[in-house]
C-alpha cells in the first residue's frame, strides 16, 4: 500500500471514531503539530487545541502491566532479553522487545532498579533476540566489562554476567542496549529501564514535600515512534534517515500515546527521560497562553545545590531532567500541558535522496530538511507537540515548600595548558565523525592516564545538526558555552554561557551547530589495568554509523 492510500485509510480510521482505541487517532500527520520546524516562537504557549483534548489515555504509572516496576536492584538476579506482544497503542498488540525479570513471582518488563550508593549489583543477563546485544549501564562509573559495550556483546542464546557497586552519586540513571551498529534498533523496538540511585539528600527531599515514587514522584520516559497500519511499532529506515536520525509520528510517554495524568493541586516531582533515538525536545508546562515557572532540581548526575526556576528547558537524547512543578501555582482550573515548545533544530544539512550524501545547506531558520527526508507523516524535529495532559482535581490543603538547599556538588575545574579538541562534523560521504574518525573496534585514538583531570573542548561545526554527546564511564562539568545560537543563549542563566542544567554533573551534553562546549574530567577511578570506554554522538542512529570513538583509561 503507498503512502497515499495508508493516509486516507487512517484518516477514515480516526472519522469512524478512536473510541476503540482508547482515544487515539492514528494518522500520518498529527492534527497537533500546530507549528513548524524554524519558525519563530515567543515565551506564549497556544491555548489548548481540539487535539489536545483527545489526551485520553491514563499515563502508564511504574508498575502498571509489570512496565517500569519498581524493585531492589539487589533483588533482581536475572534479566532476559525478550520479544513479546505489548499493547504499546490500546488494543493493538505490537512485537515488542523488553527487560524481563521475575521476582517474587512477578513479571517485571523493564523494571525500575532502586539502589543506594555502595550497593552490590549481581544479575545475568540471558539474550533471546535474534541479535546479539549488550546492556550499557548508562552513566555510572564502571570497569569496561560492566560498562556494557559491544566489546563485550552477547549471541543469541548466550548469557553475561554483571558484577559491579554502585560508586556514583544519586541521580536517575538508565539502561539501553549497547550493540554494534544496531543499538538503535533494538532501544526503539523497546529495550530502556531506568535505574534511580537513592542517598540521604534524596530522602530528605521526598520528606520535605512528602513524595512517593510512582504518585507524586513520576518518572516520565519521552520516546517517539512509528506504526504500522496495524499499529505495530515500524522501524523502517533509508539512507536519508540513518544520516539524520530516526523521527516517529507519535510521541509517547511511559509508552503511553497522548496520556494523561489526574493530579491534586501540590507539589510534583518529574524524573524526566529522554530516551527518543534522536528527536530533541524544549520542555515548557503550559495552561491555556500561560507559560508556568518551574524547578530545576537535578541533572544526568543528581540533584543540583539549589532549584533553578526555568520556563523551559532543551533536553537531548539520553539526558535526563529532574523537576517539580508546584501546581498551587497554576492560576485557574484549566489542564496544565508538558508539552515542546517550537524551536529551529538546526538541520542544517540537506541530503541528496539518491546517494545518502550530504547536499548544499540550507541557511539557519529556514526549512527542516529532517522534515523532507524522514518517513512521511512523521513530526518534524522542532515542531511543537504537547506531551502529557495535566488534570487539576480538588485535593487536601497542601503547605509543603521546596527546599533552597538540595545538596552538594563534587568540585571539577578546568585544567592548565589547551584542552583536547574534538570537533563534530561529517567527512562529505553520509559519515558523522569525530576528529574525522570513524569508529573501529579495534581502535583507541584517545589515551589518558588514570587518575588525570583533563579539559576538553566539544566543537560542532556550523553546517551541522545539534548531537548529544555521551562520554562512557566519567561523569563531568559545563564550564563554558561559546558560540551557541540565538535560541540556546537566550536561556543562558549564568556566566560562561552556560544553561541552567550546566549547574550540574553531567555524562551527556548537547552540542549545537556552531557552539564549543568545555568540560572538566576526572579519570580517576578504582579499577585495575587498563581500561577501555566509548564517546559518541546518542543520536542513535548516528553512533550506528560510526559516530563513536574507544578512548583508553591506562593503568
Amino acid at each position: 500500500m503507498n503512502h497515499l492510500s495508508r493516509r486516507k485509510f487512517l484518516a477514515a480510521l480516526a472519522s469512524a471514531g478512536a473510541a476503540g482505541l482508547g482515544g487515539v487517532l492514528l494518522r500520518r500527520k498529527p492534527a497537533y503539530a500546530a507549528s513548524g520546524a524554524g519558525e519563530q516562537t515567543t515565551s506564549q504557549a497556544a491555548p489548548a487545541s481540539a487535539a489536545e483534548r483527545l489526551f485520553t489515555n491514563r499515563l502508564r504509572l511504574p508498575g502498571a502491566s509489570g512496565l517500569y516496576a519498581v524493585v531492589a536492584a539487589r533483588d533482581v538476579r536475572q534479566i532476559t532479553v525478550s520479544e513479546l506482544d505489548f499493547e504499546v497503542l490500546p488494543g493493538l498488540p505490537s512485537p515488542f522487545w523488553a527487560y524481563v525479570a521475575e521476582v517474587d513471582g512477578k513479571r517485571l518488563l523493564n523494571p525500575t532498579l532502586l539502589a543506594r550508593r555502595g550497593d552490590q549489583i549481581k544479575l545475568r543477563m540471558v539474550n533471546r533476540l535474534k541479535q546479539p546485544t549488550i546492556i550499557h549501564w548508562h552513566g555510572l562509573t564502571n570497569d569496561e566489562r560492566n560498562d556494557g559495550v559491544g566489546h563485550y556483546q552477547v549471541a543469541p542464546g548466550e548469557s553475561f554476567d554483571y558484577a559491579f557497586t554502585v560508586r556514583d552519586r544519586a541521580a536517575n540513571y538508565w539502561y539501553h542496549p549497547h550493540p554494534h551498529d544496531i543499538a538503535g534498533e533494538q532501544a526503539y523496538r523497546g529495550l530502556a529501564g531506568l535505574l534511580i540511585v537513592k542517598d540521604d539528600d534524596e530522602e530528605k527531599l521526598a520528606r520535605a514535600l512528602d513524595l512517593t515514587l510512582g504518585v507524586t514522584d513520576i518518572p516520565l520516559v519521552i520516546q517517539d515512534r512509528g506504526f504500522s497500519f496495524e499499529g505495530k511499532l515500524e522501524y523502517k529506515l533509508s539512507r536519508e534517515q540513518m544520516f539524520m536520525g530516526f523521527l516517529g509520528e507519535e510521541v509517547l510517554v511511559n509508552l503511553t500515546v497522548r496520556p494523561y495524568l489526574d493530579a491534586a493541586r501540590r507539589v510534583y516531582r518529574f524524573r524526566i527521560l529522554n530516551g527518543s533515538n534522536a528527536r530533541g525536545y524544549r520542555l515548557a508546562f503550559a495552561q491555556g497562553d500561560r507559560l508556568l515557572d518551574y524547578y530545576l532540581i537535578g541533572t544526568d548526575g543528581g540533584l543540583l545545590e539549589q532549584p533553578q526556576k526555568v520556563q523551559e528547558v532543551f533536553i537531548g537524547a539520553a539526558q535526563r531532567l529532574d523537576v517539580l512543578l508546584d501546581l498551587r501555582e497554576a492560576p485557574g482550573s484549566g489542564p496544565v500541558f508538558l508539552k515542546s515548545l517550537a524551536f529551529d533544530p538546526m538541520h542544517n544539512e540537506s541530503v541528496d535522496e539518491n546517494t545518502g550524501k550530504p547536499a548544499a545547506a540550507t541557511a539557519q531558520g529556514g526549512a527542516d530538511p529532517h522534515a523532507a527526508h524522514a518517513a512521511p507523516g512523521a513530526i518534524a524535529d522542532g515542531t511543537e507537540t504537547p506531551l502529557l495532559r495535566i488534570n487539576i482535581k480538588s485535593s487536601p490543603e497542601y503547605t509543603r515548600k521546596i527546599p533552597s538547599q538540595l545538596s552538594r556538588l563534587p568540585k571539577l575545574a578546568a585544567t592548565a595548558g589547551e584542552p583536547r579538541r574534538f570537533t563534530l562534523g561529517h567527512d562529505g560521504e553520509g559519515n558523522w565523525t569525530i576528529n574525522g574518525w570513524r569508529f573501529n573496534r579495534h581502535e583507541t585514538p584517545v589515551t589518558v592516564r588514570r587518575g588525570a583531570r583533563e579539559t576538553w573542548l566539544l566543537q560542532n561545526n556550523r553546517a551541522s545538526m545539534p548531537h548529544p554527546v555521551h562520554i562512557h564511564g566519567f561523569q563531568f562539568r559545563v564550564l563554558e558555552r561559546r558560540g551557541s545560537p540565538a535560541q540556546v543563549m537566550a536561556l543562558a542563566m549564568r556566566r560562561n554561557g552556560l544553561l541552567p542544567q550546566d549547574a550540574g554533573l553531567l555524562d551527556t551534553v548537547l552540542v549545537w551547530p556552531g557552539e564549543s562546549v568545555r568540560v572538566a574530567l576526572d579519570f580517576s577511578h578504582p579499577f585495575s589495568g587498563d581500561q577501555t570506554y566509548m564517546f559518541h554522538c546518542h543520536n542513535l542512529e548516528h553512533e550506528d554509523t560510526g559516530m563513536m570513538i574507544g578512548y583508553k583509561v591506562e593503568a
